[in-house]
């Protein structure tokens, strides 16, 4: 959420920023005007608030003496007084009700530093790694769907008849290189981030404090009878594994990991390319996330991005790396960096990772606050995160990169140790 704060004092730079992204802006607009008259209100509970309070130390002073006819007068003004509290309360607290559900809608500001552009045609391809267009050969033309059914590691089709299109069954040695991803992604993070197991089933205020909702309600899966929704990312959990707690500067940047199932119901696929692995509705990921300061913000995104791109290098694939512009930016998003990887089977450029620097956006919502070493009062955190390995494109790349002429598929070096000695799949 966006400070409201900044939006009262320089409101112009509030909304060029969330122009930039593309958004109109008469909701802000809608905001000053709402909070204003919301300030205006609660100045007036507070004056009326502190006549009665001095009305009933009067009152006190009235009984002490035995007047106790003044004291009944003034019992009663108090009490006319007390109603229109009461009403002044209530109408200031409609105003911030609707001030809230205002900003929980209204995206972040994106950085200086990102790009300007529109949508995702305009994002900047800062550098190529380890490509080279034409070091493939028709041996890797295969899509991974083709060869995973033929090595049997993949079973779209029994997948599909157990829950649905877009769901799939790694099976055999196809399922050992899913957790074999998945362990190398959590074991080359262990250095820095703190390994977390959390629920893939939270609350509506858990899925509120990343941004998810309540503007992305229908790409969320919603268990109404528990009011409990299916996480997209462990993101969403790690974010408000401290939420409405005050944490100590010294105890930052906090750096933490988890590898959760994540569901997805892809409500805007229709038309898109959505065969194999390339668009799934449900998938397992490591995520890496970090509550920083303001200043340790652009120190810990980079880590996590050299984290990711460490991860594609070290199993041989060719990648890129994308600045995201303005009007590409997740809600949530002041500045994106995508790695996208190379899948030579189907001849595509397939996101990997967003590693996404939230500033005070998303601890804003979950109040996740930190008292600074110097200083008085508290600060609101910022938020970073970035996929430190997402498995289904991750496996379709590594699949179609490392398939030999006779078929086979020579497993990456870092992978062995996860494959029981395997050195290679056929």
């Amino acid at each position: 959420m966006i400070d409201i704060r900044l939006l009262r004092s320089d409101p112009d730079s509030v909304k060029a920023g969330i122009a930039r992204r593309g958004e109109e802006t008469a909701s802000l607009d809608r905001v000053i005007e709402l909070d204003s008259r919301q300030r205006g209100l609660a100045e007036e509970r507070d004056r009326v608030r502190g006549e009665v309070n001095a009305i009933s130390r009067e009152v006190g002073g009235l009984h002490r003496d035995g007047r106790a006819e003044e004291a009944a007068e003034l019992q009663e003004k108090s009490r006319t007084l007390g109603e229109r509290e009461e009403a002044l309360a209530a109408e200031a607290d409609g105003l911030a009700a609707e001030i809230t559900e205002i900003l929980l809608r209204v995206p972040n500001i994106p950085s200086p530093d990102c790009p300007d552009g529109t949508n995702e045609a305009d994002n900047v391809i800062t550098r190529y790694e380890q490509w080279d267009e034409d070091a493939y050969g028709e041996h890797q033309r295969v899509p991974h769907w083709e060869i995973g059914e033929q090595l049997g590691l993949l079973d779209v089709e029994r997948g599909t008849k157990l829950s649905g299109s877009m769901f799939v069954m790694y099976t055999g040695m196809g399922a050992t290189l899913c957790r074999a991803l998945i362990q190398y992604g959590l074991d080359r993070n262990a250095d820095a981030y703190r390994e977390m197991r959390p629920p893939t089933l939270v609350k509506t205020a858990t899925m509120v404090s990343t941004g998810h909702l309540p503007k992305f309600a229908d790409d969320a899966y919603h268990l109404e009878r528990d009011d409990l929704w299916a996480i997209p990312t462990a993101e969403v959990p790690l974010t408000s594994f401290c939420r409405d707690e005050v944490l100590d500067e010294a105890d930052l940047p906090m750096k933490l990991m988890a590898h959760t199932s994540c569901f997805r119901r892809e409500a805007g696929s229709a038309g898109r390319d959505t065969r194999g692995l390339l668009r799934v509705h449900e998938f397992d990921k490591v995520e890496l996330l970090a509550y920083a300061t303001e200043q340790q913000a652009p120190e810990v995104h980079a880590d996590i991005l050299a984290r990711a791109e460490g991860a594609i290098t070290d199993l041989g694939l060719s990648y890129r790396v994308l600045d995201l512009c303005a009007g590409d930016l997740g809600g949530s998003s002041a500045r994106t960096f995508d790695l996208e990887v190379y899948a030579p089977g189907v001849d595509q450029w397939l996101e990997v990772s967003s590693v996404s620097w939230f500033s005070d956006y998303q601890a804003r919502r979950a109040n996740v606050r930190y008292r600074p070493a110097e200083g008085k009062g508290t600060q609101v955190v910022n938020t970073l995160n970035g996929s430190g390995l997402a498995v289904p494109r991750v496996w379709a790349a590594v699949v179609e990169t490392h398939r030999r002429p006779d078929g086979t598929i020579a497993i990456p070096e870092v992978l062995q140790r996860y494959m029981r000695g395997a050195t290679h799949i056929g």
